[in-house]
């Protein structure tokens, strides 16, 4: 059984969105979940109990679980995401170079045809959303 499938298909239904999953040394895994509002200890007991339950059922082997926030520094895997969070922060580290670099901070200017806008120092970067390698939310205080 695919888990992130049985993941993506679990989690909504109990008001949660899967920002990644993680497989840890030694046959793990490590869940990091999201919600409106922000995720408490709370949520991550309830959906740890959850998925235990779940991995029973299913006859997923699994040494730990582990169910976390994103953080702050919430990594930013889907297209969606990009549109999510426009306006915010972020660093973006590139497969191939674009305008002769591979690593970017700026504020997201938006998602259209498949391509990210950057704001880079005064100027719209334009990155083909196949060509992120990874990205991640910059926390501002």
């Amino acid at each position: 059984m695919d888990v992130r499938l049985l993941l993506e298909s679990t989690l909504p239904g109990l008001g949660y969105e899967l920002v990644d999953l993680e497989m840890t040394p030694g046959g793990g895994f490590r869940v990091f979940i999201d919600k409106p509002g922000g995720i408490t200890v709370e949520d991550c007991v309830s959906v740890s109990n959850h998925l235990t339950r779940l991995f029973m059922v299913e006859n997923v082997d699994y040494e730990r679980l582990e169910v976390s926030s994103p953080g702050l520094d919430r990594p930013l895997k889907k297209e969606a995401d990009f549109v999510r969070f426009k306006g915010q922060l972020c660093k973006v580290r590139t497969r191939m170079p674009v305008e002769q670099q591979k690593k970017f901070t700026g504020r997201i200017a938006g998602f259209a045809e498949g391509n990210l806008e950057l704001e880079v120092d005064g100027r719209v970067v334009v990155i083909p959303f196949a060509n992120i390698d990874k990205a991640r939310l910059e926390p501002e205080f």
